[in-house]
């Protein structure tokens, strides 16, 4: 179990660098289906790791790693796309977040202290990600609609996930900036208190 728990991991890692060769040839609806399953793949590795107790360093580190280059990479996708203020803004700000955090949790390292994960189910950091997740699903599905439509829109349904899609992207956006700059403010408390403690 530990290895399929770790399987997981890797493809999330594996499937953050294919997305982008894959949006360049233009092959939208294989993104968003990559990217839905490797959203849920960060969910069930957690699930099964807890239930099954075949946690590791090692699949620790898979995990973060996993989920940051899903995330980033997903993000810079967007950035190129839609390069409009009130989407780039908050994606740059988000990336600049983690790359923040990056840094803190380097540091620590090199001090040897260990900065845990919150094993709460609804931590704000387990909060962000899954805000992030659904809002990059909706642009990714978004998109892949808008590249297949070929002749005037009939469907109903069709109609309206274009105009509800777009409502659902930027207000998953902008909830993903807050709770992104209150789980690094939260971080950064922590991050005083653990530096304090070497004085």
């Amino acid at each position: 179990m530990k290895k399929f728990v770790n399987f997981l991991s890797i493809f999330r890692i594996i499937t953050a660098f294919a997305i982008i060769p894959l949006f360049l040839f233009q092959m939208h609806w294989t993104v968003f289906i990559l990217f839905i399953l490797a959203a849920l793949s960060d969910f069930f590795d957690g699930y099964l790791a807890k239930k099954y107790n075949v946690t590791s360093k090692i699949g620790g580190v898979l995990d973060h790693i996993g989920d940051k280059l899903l995330v980033v990479n997903s993000m810079i996708i967007l950035v190129v796309m839609m390069r409009v203020w009130f989407i780039m803004v908050p994606i740059i700000l988000m990336i600049a977040r983690e790359i923040y955090i990056s840094g803190l949790r380097e540091f620590l390292g090199t001090q040897k202290i260990e900065m845990p994960v919150p094993k709460e189910r609804f931590s704000i950091g387990k909060i962000k990600t899954t805000l992030q997740m659904i809002t990059i699903g909706a642009f990714f599905l978004l998109i892949a609609i808008g590249s297949s439509i070929t002749q005037p829109i009939t469907s109903k349904i069709l109609m309206f996930s274009l105009i509800t899609l777009p409502y659902i992207c930027i207000w998953g956006l902008w909830l993903s900036l807050i709770a992104s700059l209150w789980s690094a403010t939260t971080y950064t408390i922590d991050f005083k208190k653990k530096i304090k403690k070497l004085k």
